[in-house]
């Protein structure tokens, strides 16, 4: 999961992402409202929520994906594990997601 401070921007990630097959899908949630502190404020924004479906064998490649095409200096990147799941969902993950690159 990350989060953007577009919508625009929340498209091109995930397109990024699921073009290059690190992720089988991604859903843009938004807007949404946040709350936090950065560098010693309180920030209140809109924000537009990404939330992928990946394998642990391509996290640390989509971290760096994200890292790379975001645009906040510290984006939020967070894995939760899939603890139960439809067998077909889950395998349908699996599949997308070891075909091949379709943007090279």
């Amino acid at each position: 999961m990350t989060t953007v401070e577009s919508q625009e921007q929340a498209v091109r990630l995930a397109q990024g992402i699921v073009e290059s097959r690190l992720g089988a899908g991604v859903q843009i949630i938004g807007p949404i409202r946040s709350l936090y502190w950065w560098q010693g404020d309180l920030q209140d924004s809109q924000e537009w929520q990404i939330l992928i479906k990946t394998t642990v064998e391509h996290y640390a490649a989509l971290e760096a994906h994200i890292k790379a095409n975001h645009h906040y200096v510290t984006p939020e990147i967070i894995a939760t594990p899939i603890v139960e799941g439809s067998s077909d969902y889950l395998r349908w993950i699996s599949q997308e997601t070891s075909r091949p690159d379709v943007s090279q």
